[in-house]
Protein backbone atom coordinates (compact mmCIF):
# COMPACT_ATOMS: atom_id res chain seq x y z
CA UNK A 1 0.00 0.00 0.00
CA UNK A 2 1.44 3.44 -1.19
CA UNK A 3 1.97 6.01 1.63
CA UNK A 4 -0.01 8.69 0.12
CA UNK A 5 -3.03 6.42 0.18
CA UNK A 6 -2.92 6.24 3.87
CA UNK A 7 -1.82 10.45 4.00
CA UNK A 8 -5.08 10.81 1.44
CA UNK A 9 -7.42 8.31 3.55
CA UNK A 10 -6.31 10.32 7.15
CA UNK A 11 -7.13 13.34 5.38
CA UNK A 12 -10.62 12.28 3.83
CA UNK A 13 -11.67 11.43 7.33
CA UNK A 14 -10.07 14.78 9.37
CA UNK A 15 -12.08 16.78 6.76
CA UNK A 16 -14.79 14.74 6.58
CA UNK A 17 -15.02 15.91 10.72
CA UNK A 18 -14.25 19.42 9.95
CA UNK A 19 -17.18 19.60 7.33
CA UNK A 20 -19.62 17.42 9.93
CA UNK A 21 -18.60 20.60 12.92
CA UNK A 22 -19.53 23.53 9.80
CA UNK A 23 -22.57 21.57 9.36
CA UNK A 24 -23.63 21.62 13.08
CA UNK A 25 -22.66 25.04 13.14
CA UNK A 26 -25.13 25.77 10.03
CA UNK A 27 -27.68 23.92 11.14
CA UNK A 28 -27.82 26.31 14.77
CA UNK A 29 -27.48 29.62 13.20
CA UNK A 30 -30.97 30.23 14.82
CA UNK A 31 -30.80 28.21 17.58
CA UNK A 32 -30.96 30.47 20.85
CA UNK A 33 -27.50 30.47 22.88
CA UNK A 34 -25.38 28.43 20.89
CA UNK A 35 -22.31 28.93 20.43
CA UNK A 36 -19.65 28.04 17.72
CA UNK A 37 -17.45 25.70 17.51
CA UNK A 38 -14.23 25.56 15.35
CA UNK A 39 -12.33 22.44 14.18
CA UNK A 40 -8.91 22.15 13.72
CA UNK A 41 -6.43 19.64 12.14
CA UNK A 42 -2.66 18.18 13.42
CA UNK A 43 -0.04 16.31 11.70
CA UNK A 44 -0.41 12.44 12.25
CA UNK A 45 2.45 9.87 12.51
CA UNK A 46 5.82 9.98 10.70
CA UNK A 47 8.26 6.95 9.63
CA UNK A 48 11.75 8.31 9.85
CA UNK A 49 13.89 6.99 7.27
CA UNK A 50 17.04 8.68 8.31
CA UNK A 51 18.06 10.22 11.99
CA UNK A 52 19.02 13.24 12.13
CA UNK A 53 23.19 13.03 12.77
CA UNK A 54 25.55 15.38 14.34
CA UNK A 55 28.43 16.57 12.25
CA UNK A 56 31.86 15.30 13.21
CA UNK A 57 35.23 16.83 11.66
CA UNK A 58 35.37 13.61 9.39
CA UNK A 59 31.80 13.87 8.14
CA UNK A 60 29.11 16.97 7.86
CA UNK A 61 25.84 16.65 9.40
CA UNK A 62 22.56 14.94 8.10
CA UNK A 63 19.01 16.05 8.66
CA UNK A 64 16.40 14.04 9.08
CA UNK A 65 14.60 12.41 6.34
CA UNK A 66 10.76 11.19 7.65
CA UNK A 67 7.64 10.10 5.61
CA UNK A 68 4.09 11.95 6.96
CA UNK A 69 1.29 9.60 7.46
CA UNK A 70 -1.35 12.59 6.68
CA UNK A 71 -3.37 14.64 8.83
CA UNK A 72 -5.91 14.34 11.80
CA UNK A 73 -7.87 16.33 14.24
CA UNK A 74 -6.04 18.75 16.63
CA UNK A 75 -9.31 19.88 18.51
CA UNK A 76 -12.59 21.04 18.46
CA UNK A 77 -13.30 24.59 20.13
CA UNK A 78 -15.93 26.53 21.85
CA UNK A 79 -16.38 30.49 20.89
CA UNK A 80 -17.67 31.21 24.24
CA UNK A 81 -18.07 34.64 22.48
CA UNK A 82 -21.66 36.43 23.72
CA UNK A 83 -23.92 37.25 20.50
CA UNK A 84 -26.61 39.64 19.81
CA UNK A 85 -29.62 39.83 22.41
CA UNK A 86 -33.13 39.34 20.40
CA UNK A 87 -35.98 40.50 22.12
CA UNK A 88 -38.81 38.47 22.48
CA UNK A 89 -40.74 39.90 25.77
CA UNK A 90 -42.53 38.17 28.29
CA UNK A 91 -40.80 36.45 31.69
CA UNK A 92 -37.28 35.99 29.57
CA UNK A 93 -34.00 37.04 30.04
CA UNK A 94 -30.39 37.23 28.55
CA UNK A 95 -26.71 37.79 30.46
CA UNK A 96 -25.36 40.69 29.50
CA UNK A 97 -21.77 39.56 29.65
CA UNK A 98 -19.97 36.14 31.14
CA UNK A 99 -22.13 33.35 32.57
CA UNK A 100 -24.89 30.77 33.12
CA UNK A 101 -28.15 30.08 34.54
CA UNK A 102 -28.21 27.18 36.64
CA UNK A 103 -30.99 24.45 36.03
CA UNK A 104 -31.65 21.23 37.67
CA UNK A 105 -34.24 18.25 36.64
CA UNK A 106 -34.89 18.35 40.32
CA UNK A 107 -36.17 20.77 42.88
CA UNK A 108 -35.59 19.04 45.68
CA UNK A 109 -31.49 19.39 45.98
CA UNK A 110 -30.13 21.89 47.85
CA UNK A 111 -26.71 22.81 47.76
CA UNK A 112 -24.35 24.53 48.22
CA UNK A 113 -21.68 26.94 46.20
CA UNK A 114 -18.87 25.14 46.82
CA UNK A 115 -20.46 21.89 45.88
CA UNK A 116 -21.99 23.24 42.54
CA UNK A 117 -19.64 21.47 40.12
CA UNK A 118 -20.47 18.25 42.53
CA UNK A 119 -24.05 18.07 41.40
CA UNK A 120 -25.05 17.87 37.59
CA UNK A 121 -26.26 20.82 36.99
CA UNK A 122 -27.12 22.40 33.75
CA UNK A 123 -25.82 25.33 32.67
CA UNK A 124 -27.33 27.46 29.88
CA UNK A 125 -27.07 30.64 28.38
CA UNK A 126 -31.12 30.71 27.54
CA UNK A 127 -33.20 32.40 29.97
CA UNK A 128 -36.83 31.40 28.41
CA UNK A 129 -38.33 31.35 31.96
CA UNK A 130 -42.14 30.60 33.15
CA UNK A 131 -43.82 29.59 36.53
CA UNK A 132 -45.28 25.76 36.61
CA UNK A 133 -48.50 24.91 38.01
CA UNK A 134 -46.92 24.21 41.31
CA UNK A 135 -45.55 27.77 41.39
CA UNK A 136 -41.68 27.02 40.59
CA UNK A 137 -39.68 28.80 38.37
CA UNK A 138 -38.80 26.71 35.03
CA UNK A 139 -37.20 26.98 31.63
CA UNK A 140 -38.37 25.85 28.25
CA UNK A 141 -37.51 22.40 29.29
CA UNK A 142 -38.91 21.99 32.25
CA UNK A 143 -36.18 21.84 34.59
CA UNK A 144 -35.65 23.71 37.53
CA UNK A 145 -34.11 27.12 38.32
CA UNK A 146 -31.74 27.58 40.51
CA UNK A 147 -30.77 30.75 42.63
CA UNK A 148 -31.18 32.01 46.44
CA UNK A 149 -34.75 33.10 47.93
CA UNK A 150 -35.78 36.25 49.44
CA UNK A 151 -34.37 36.03 52.95
CA UNK A 152 -31.41 36.27 51.20
CA UNK A 153 -31.18 38.79 48.54
CA UNK A 154 -30.33 41.58 51.15
CA UNK A 155 -27.12 40.68 50.76
CA UNK A 156 -26.44 42.82 47.54
CA UNK A 157 -22.88 41.41 46.26
CA UNK A 158 -22.77 37.95 47.46
CA UNK A 159 -24.33 34.78 48.91
CA UNK A 160 -23.18 32.13 51.24
CA UNK A 161 -26.71 30.65 51.27
CA UNK A 162 -27.38 27.80 49.30
CA UNK A 163 -28.78 27.03 46.03
CA UNK A 164 -32.62 26.11 46.28
CA UNK A 165 -35.28 25.61 43.31
CA UNK A 166 -36.41 29.36 43.05
CA UNK A 167 -40.63 29.11 43.79
CA UNK A 168 -43.29 31.38 44.59
CA UNK A 169 -43.67 31.46 48.16
CA UNK A 170 -47.11 30.52 50.12
CA UNK A 171 -47.22 33.85 52.10
CA UNK A 172 -46.71 37.38 51.42
CA UNK A 173 -43.49 37.83 53.71
CA UNK A 174 -41.81 35.78 50.98
CA UNK A 175 -40.46 33.56 53.92
CA UNK A 176 -42.94 30.58 53.70
CA UNK A 177 -42.51 28.25 51.12
CA UNK A 178 -45.17 25.95 51.55
CA UNK A 179 -46.59 23.42 48.71
CA UNK A 180 -49.95 25.92 48.31
CA UNK A 181 -47.86 28.92 46.25
CA UNK A 182 -49.48 32.54 46.07
CA UNK A 183 -51.07 33.41 42.90
CA UNK A 184 -49.48 35.77 41.02
CA UNK A 185 -50.17 38.39 38.07
CA UNK A 186 -47.49 40.80 36.43
CA UNK A 187 -44.67 38.30 37.48
CA UNK A 188 -41.64 39.83 36.06
CA UNK A 189 -37.76 39.41 36.09
CA UNK A 190 -35.25 42.82 36.77
CA UNK A 191 -31.91 43.70 35.53
CA UNK A 192 -30.36 42.41 39.36
CA UNK A 193 -32.38 38.56 38.53
CA UNK A 194 -35.02 39.28 41.31
CA UNK A 195 -38.35 37.36 40.03
CA UNK A 196 -41.46 39.50 41.77
CA UNK A 197 -45.21 39.24 40.93
CA UNK A 198 -48.38 40.49 42.22
CA UNK A 199 -50.39 38.32 44.48
CA UNK A 200 -54.63 38.05 43.31
CA UNK A 201 -56.13 37.27 46.77
CA UNK A 202 -59.99 37.48 47.96
CA UNK A 203 -58.09 38.10 51.48
CA UNK A 204 -57.86 41.86 50.98
CA UNK A 205 -54.98 41.91 53.58
CA UNK A 206 -52.74 39.66 50.73
CA UNK A 207 -54.36 41.29 46.95
CA UNK A 208 -52.44 43.43 45.24
CA UNK A 209 -48.91 42.67 47.25
CA UNK A 210 -45.79 42.67 45.40
CA UNK A 211 -44.01 39.60 46.91
CA UNK A 212 -40.32 38.81 45.51
CA UNK A 213 -39.87 34.77 44.36
CA UNK A 214 -35.87 35.34 45.18
CA UNK A 215 -33.34 35.75 42.59
CA UNK A 216 -31.75 33.80 39.65
CA UNK A 217 -28.32 32.77 39.99
CA UNK A 218 -25.53 33.46 37.78
CA UNK A 219 -22.91 31.05 37.69
CA UNK A 220 -18.80 31.43 36.20
CA UNK A 221 -16.51 29.70 35.66
CA UNK A 222 -12.56 30.05 35.45
CA UNK A 223 -12.49 28.52 32.01
CA UNK A 224 -15.94 28.19 30.45
CA UNK A 225 -14.39 26.67 27.40
CA UNK A 226 -13.83 23.47 29.31
CA UNK A 227 -17.34 23.03 29.96
CA UNK A 228 -19.00 20.16 27.74
CA UNK A 229 -22.09 20.41 25.61
CA UNK A 230 -24.87 18.21 26.33
CA UNK A 231 -27.61 19.65 23.79
CA UNK A 232 -30.87 21.34 24.58
CA UNK A 233 -28.94 24.68 24.58
CA UNK A 234 -26.79 22.97 28.19
CA UNK A 235 -23.62 22.29 29.34
CA UNK A 236 -22.25 20.38 32.05
CA UNK A 237 -19.33 20.63 34.54
CA UNK A 238 -17.88 18.09 36.70
CA UNK A 239 -15.27 17.82 39.12
CA UNK A 240 -12.56 15.98 36.31
CA UNK A 241 -13.27 18.19 33.60
CA UNK A 242 -11.00 21.67 32.98
CA UNK A 243 -13.30 24.51 33.76
CA UNK A 244 -11.60 25.47 36.49
CA UNK A 245 -13.33 26.80 40.10
CA UNK A 246 -17.27 27.33 39.31
CA UNK A 247 -18.80 30.26 41.85
CA UNK A 248 -22.48 31.36 41.58
CA UNK A 249 -23.54 34.86 42.89
CA UNK A 250 -26.64 37.20 41.83
CA UNK A 251 -26.63 39.48 39.03
CA UNK A 252 -25.46 43.04 39.43
CA UNK A 253 -21.80 44.55 40.41
CA UNK A 254 -18.68 42.63 39.09
CA UNK A 255 -21.26 40.08 38.12
CA UNK A 256 -22.94 40.34 34.70
CA UNK A 257 -26.74 41.56 35.01
CA UNK A 258 -29.19 40.41 32.73
CA UNK A 259 -31.68 41.75 29.80
CA UNK A 260 -34.75 41.18 30.65
CA UNK A 261 -37.36 40.35 27.48
CA UNK A 262 -34.12 39.24 25.54
CA UNK A 263 -33.03 36.25 24.81
CA UNK A 264 -28.81 35.77 23.55
CA UNK A 265 -29.15 34.82 19.41
CA UNK A 266 -26.47 32.25 18.13
CA UNK A 267 -22.97 33.34 17.65
CA UNK A 268 -22.47 31.50 14.26
CA UNK A 269 -20.55 33.66 11.52
CA UNK A 270 -22.38 32.41 8.00
CA UNK A 271 -20.15 34.33 6.19
CA UNK A 272 -17.24 32.63 8.01
CA UNK A 273 -19.00 29.43 8.07
CA UNK A 274 -19.39 29.09 3.86
CA UNK A 275 -15.65 30.20 3.71
CA UNK A 276 -14.76 27.33 5.99
CA UNK A 277 -17.11 25.17 4.38
CA UNK A 278 -15.34 25.70 0.47
CA UNK A 279 -12.19 25.18 1.49
CA UNK A 280 -12.77 21.98 3.53
CA UNK A 281 -14.79 20.63 0.20
CA UNK A 282 -11.44 21.77 -1.56
CA UNK A 283 -9.46 20.19 0.64
CA UNK A 284 -11.45 16.62 0.40
CA UNK A 285 -11.27 16.55 -3.14
CA UNK A 286 -7.80 17.53 -3.26
CA UNK A 287 -7.14 14.48 -1.04
CA UNK A 288 -9.51 12.28 -2.97
CA UNK A 289 -7.63 12.80 -6.30
CA UNK A 290 -4.80 11.41 -4.40
CA UNK A 291 -6.34 8.03 -3.85
CA UNK A 292 -7.55 8.90 -7.57
CA UNK A 293 -3.23 8.73 -8.51
CA UNK A 294 -2.71 6.23 -6.01
CA UNK A 295 -4.98 3.77 -7.71
CA UNK A 296 -3.48 4.69 -11.09
CA UNK A 297 -0.36 3.93 -10.21
CA UNK A 298 -0.98 0.51 -8.70
CA UNK A 299 -2.84 -0.41 -11.66
CA UNK A 300 0.19 0.71 -13.85
CA UNK A 301 2.47 -2.06 -11.56
CA UNK A 302 -0.03 -4.93 -12.18
CA UNK A 303 -0.05 -4.26 -15.39
CA UNK A 304 3.26 -4.69 -15.79
CA UNK A 305 3.68 -8.31 -15.91
CA UNK A 306 1.48 -8.17 -18.65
Amino acid sequence: MLRAMDSAVSGLRAHQNKLDVIGNNIANVNTFGFKSQSYSFKEAMYQTSTTSTKGSENAGGVNAAQYGYGSMMGSISTDMSASTPTYVGGLNASVDGEGFFITFPKSTETVTVADMKKTDFDYTRVGQFNIDGNGYLTDANGNFVYGFRPDEVDKPTRFDGDLVAIKVPSDVTGNDFGDDPLQLTNVKINSLGEISGTVKSTDPDKDGKTVSIGKVAIATFQNPEGLSKKGSFYYGAAESDNSGNASATIPGGSTSSLMTGYLEASNVDLAKEFSDMITTQRGFQANSKIITVSDEILSDLINMKR
